[in-house]
């Protein structure tokens, strides 16, 4: 394969390149300008107070069934954000141990970077060696799958022991990335063959622009088992990208111009479960509390990703990100309770989620 720029690099200078594109996504994701906040849509549900909830809080289960019932465990996620630079190891190893003592998913970062390095599969055996049973999903962005076989996708699989793939998709972010590879002609036509032929579930995910009602329908016949909206309202690629442009570039300027571009989290679910599609519907962009959470598990969602608070918390320390963890729980927990709802699947039953009254 050929560096994302097109360009003859060494194979020294490739990786120093993309370590240090990897190690300014996560300065970049961290800063506020880079958040579309608001843009979730969230704060136009509510969900309805239940004032005599029929149960006891100590009732109140949040293991459901994941990925059709391959998977049992919180439906809750920390997706997808970074790997492959010397720094990643022990970030996803953090990740990783906190999910399995808590029962959450991890979505790890793109491994693109082992299609060509075999040594970058090293960073999993360590993140293994800290947590053998956490459910891992490994991740490959669009562009990369188009160029790349069923059995070097599966390697990937194997290096992770994953659980199930991502393949992301990240239009915007490509065309404005100064290394970016806007290559996606063939694209649905990979994701179909790769579901057909992976023997573990593939999921298709954005990466913070979310779905159109006209997309979905077209990942209906592809035969993937998730679909996750990444709504538009949380870490926006498109600033990131702009932001690691030089000012005056092209790309600098275009950013400015797509700013504010995508579809909100709570549009592209109520889309997707209105289209009532064979896949399970899983919803990030932007979530920021277990609240939020349960808003978006009550309209639908099987399983909803915290990407921000989470990265922010495992930064300063196992005990804080631990923390954040127990407390989106607890917040989860909360709202079913005060929705009478002993379990997600109940409180999807009820239909206690409404438009928030202007």
């Amino acid at each position: 394969m050929q560096p994302s720029t097109g360009e003859s690099h060494s194979h020294s200078e490739a990786t120093a390149q993309f370590e240090s594109r990897k190690q300014d996504h996560i300065r970049l994701s961290l800063s506020p300008e880079n958040e579309a906040r608001g843009g979730s849509g969230l704060q136009r549900v509510e969900l309805v107070h239940e004032a005599l909830p029929d149960l006891d809080f100590s009732e109140v289960q949040l293991t459901h069934n994941i990925l059709k019932s391959k998977i049992s465990g919180l439906p809750l996620l920390v997706s997808s954000m970074t790997a492959g630079h010397h720094e990643a190891v022990d970030l996803n190893s953090r990740l990783a141990e906190a999910c399995q003592a808590r029962g959450w998913l991890m979505g790890v970062g793109s491994q693109r970077r082992e299609l060509g390095d075999p040594q970058a599969a090293q960073e999993w055996r360590e993140v293994r060696r800290r947590a053998p049973k956490v459910h891992l999903l490994g991740n490959l962005g669009l562009s990369q799958l188009i160029r790349t076989s069923t059995a070097d996708v599966m390697r990937l699989v194997d290096h992770l022991e994953a659980s199930a793939m991502i393949i992301h998709t990240n239009p915007l972010q490509e065309c404005l990335q100064p290394e970016g590879t806007p290559q996606f002609s063939g694209g649905l036509k990979a994701i179909e063959t790769l579901a057909r032929e992976l023997p573990v579930p593939l999921m298709v995910k954005e990466t913070g622009c979310g779905f159109s009602p006209q997309t979905l329908q077209r990942l209906i016949d592809l035969g993937v088992t998730a679909v996750d909206i990444s709504g538009f309202g949380g870490t926006h690629w498109g600033r990131i990208e702009g932001g690691r442009s030089q000012r005056g570039d092209i790309r600098h300027h275009a950013a400015q111009s797509f700013a504010h571009w995508g579809i909100g989290t709570v549009d592209s679910l109520v889309s997707a479960v209105e289209l009532g599609p064979d896949y399970e519907v899983w919803a990030s962009g932007g979530v920021r509390s277990g609240l939020e959470a349960a808003t978006l598990l009550a309209i639908g969602a099987q399983t909803v990703g915290f990407a921000k608070p989470i990265l922010e918390a495992a930064l300063e320390g196992e005990k804080a990100l631990d923390f954040r963890m127990e407390l989106i729980e607890y917040e989860l927990k909360t709202a079913l309770f005060c929705t009478g709802s002993k379990s997600v699947s109940e409180l999807q039953a009820k239909k206690v989620w409404r438009w928030r009254r202007v």
